[in-house]
């Protein structure tokens, strides 16, 4: 018997697992084998945050800031003096509030398959042009975890000239929480 037919025949024994698996729109399934089964439950397709972040971390000289959606408020708006905030995938929470601040939004999913560098295209631009220019710049997103996270690390790998390593280390080290789903990481290895 040859061992590839050994493994079938072993794979036959396994013991049925049911796995619960929750896809990027909410819905629900049950994984058994090659069957799944939609319930009719759905959920949130993400971690839901409960616990407020308010106050973003400068990641560079004072003028380029990292955080959740949380942290766009006019009190850190005024602390921090930010004249410009780039939204990621999430519009920026109160934006007519915010005269004197330029806002941008940039459409992004924290999907393994977003294409990143295009994300960070338009993104580098916009911070280029606002620290250029003596401009202070939020980045955040929803949690400020993933995507916000991986635009930062991007501008910073392919403007300011710096490895991946040095760049995830740098921003980890002011924002301990981050993590970039695995698609970005493969991603901004790459740029």
């Amino acid at each position: 018997m040859s061992f590839l037919e050994q493994i079938k025949k072993n794979r036959l024994n396994l013991k049925a697992t049911e796995t619960q698996v929750t896809y990027a729109d909410g819905r629900k399934a049950i994984e058994c084998k090659d069957k799944v089964r939609l319930l009719d439950e759905k959920s949130h397709g993400f971690v839901v945050d409960t616990k407020p972040d308010t106050v973003p971390a400068c990641i560079l000289d004072n003028n380029l800031y990292l955080g959740s959606q949380d942290s766009v408020d006019a009190s850190n708006i005024n602390s921090f003096g930010l004249t410009h905030i780039l939204s990621v995938g999430i519009d920026t929470p109160n934006a007519d509030l915010y005269s004197n601040v330029t806002c941008k939004y940039v459409p992004c999913l924290d999907l393994p398959e977003t294409d990143l560098k295009a994300v960070c295209d338009e993104s580098n631009q916009f911070i280029a042009d606002a620290l250029n220019n003596d401009g202070k710049v939020l980045v955040h997103c929803n949690a400020g975890v993933s995507r916000s996270t991986s635009v930062v690390i991007g501008y910073l790998v392919t403007c300011k000239r710096l490895s991946f390593n040095e760049a995830y280390d740098l921003v980890k080290s002011k924002r301990p929480c981050i993590q970039p789903n695995a698609g970005f990481l493969k991603q901004l290895k790459e740029f």
